[in-house]
């Protein structure tokens, strides 16, 4: 058990330096895949309340420490932004709550339906991302809402959730090599072999 999820911690640090080499997509309104925050939901969904919420801090930390190292040390003339538009911290509870809407449907994963939880991701990240953006909103001032962004979250969102079958697959692995039990089926496949 305790090497799953130290396998788990190590993927999140390593999907946070993977999405330094993701660029935007033009042509999806310059949407790019969200690994940090699949990786985070993907793996909420397999592990208990307690881990869930370590897992939320570090990823929470992660991103935030990455968003703010690059807008102050970042390439002026990609970063316009400034960082100082949300506090540092602000992704840790809205990781919390992402973590909690996946391991509501854990027992649908725990049966053997990680497709449920492969559509949940996207969504979750759509409403993160929408989430987020009210939250500048409120900060700067002004509702500014146009298509552009609306297409940009939609896109990225599913973007992302394409991908959550590899994660499923690399955290299925993980388990199955650290022999940490994240479905029912494979419960039922260690009894049959004990017989």
């Amino acid at each position: 058990m305790l090497f799953y999820h130290l396998s788990l911690i190590l993927l999140l640090a390593f999907s946070c330096i993977l999405q330094q080499f993701l660029p935007p997509i033009p042509a999806l309104h310059d949407a790019r895949p969200l690994l940090l925050p699949l990786v985070f939901l993907c793996s909420a969904v397999t592990v208990p309340t307690a881990s869930m919420l370590l897992l939320a801090f570090l990823g929470g930390f992660l991103w935030d420490t990455q968003q703010v190292l690059l807008y102050q040390i970042g390439d002026p003339t990609i970063y316009k932004e400034t960082a100082d538009t949300l506090q540092f911290g602000y992704t840790i509870v809205l990781y919390a709550f992402m973590g909690f809407l996946m391991q509501g449907i854990q027992p649908l994963f725990r049966r053997g339906k990680w497709f449920i939880s492969a559509l949940l991701t996207g969504i979750a990240i759509f409403f993160y991302l929408w989430v987020e953006y009210l939250l500048i909103s409120f900060v700067r001032g002004g509702f500014d809402f146009s298509n552009a962004i609306l297409n940009q979250i939609i896109f990225t969102a599913l973007l992302s959730m394409a991908l959550s079958p590899f994660i499923f697959a690399i955290l299925f692995k993980a388990a199955k090599s650290f022999r940490y039990t994240i479905t029912f089926d494979s419960l039922k496949r260690q009894r049959t072999h004990l017989t």
